[in-house]
């Protein structure tokens, strides 16, 4: 199973601009040795560039980076912040979750785990549908199936969830619409 995150970048980026319409300067943080980190850049720029924002990439390699990064965000009036597909920023959400709280500074997130411990709001591919999918190819596969005859399967479920505790810390009332289409809201 192939979750092909990085390429959601530009639906997050859309989220964010249908919450916050008037947000014009996004903030991106890339981990600069994750191996789509580029790719990332581009696609997001690229999905930027019709609804007029900018985005302001500022990179880390590490932790004690953090702060750093969400100052220069907020001396650049970035309105939003654009997370990254990357194991380090997962590992890492509950000081990501924070800092971004502290800068009052809505963000979208890759996996859900972001959106349940404090994010604002996370979009992703369903861990729980991939699961059941790996547990389908391990039968087929414990049935004699040649793994190499099965096909590689993309994600056909996608979680949208919507903290609204962290909505209502920021200040921030989500359109009826976007709520509308959340899979999950933690009140």
């Amino acid at each position: 199973m192939n979750y092909f995150q990085s390429e959601l970048g530009p639906k997050r980026l859309g989220l964010l601009h249908d919450l916050l319409p008037k947000a014009t300067v996004i903030g991106m943080l890339v981990n600069p040795t994750f191996a789509n980190a580029e790719a990332e850049i581009r696609d997001a720029k690229q999905a930027a560039f019709p609804l007029g924002l900018q985005i302001n990439v500022v990179y880390v390699r590490a932790v004690d980076e953090f702060e750093t990064a969400f100052a220069t965000f907020a001396q650049q009036k970035v309105g939003a912040l654009l997370n990254t597909n990357d194991a380090f920023f997962l590992r890492e959400r509950q000081q990501l979750i924070a800092l971004a709280a502290r800068y009052s500074m809505p963000a979208v997130y890759v996996w859900r785990e972001f959106a349940v411990d404090g994010g604002l709001m996370s979009y992703s591919p369903s861990l729980t549908q991939g699961y059941r999918e790996v547990g389908i190819y391990v039968g087929r596969i414990l049935k004699g199936e040649k793994p190499a005859a099965l096909p590689v399967l993309q994600p056909t479920k996608f979680e949208f969830v919507i903290n609204l505790k962290t909505a209502n810390t920021l200040g921030l009332t989500f359109p009826p619409g976007l709520l509308a289409i959340a899979d999950e809201v933690i009140e």
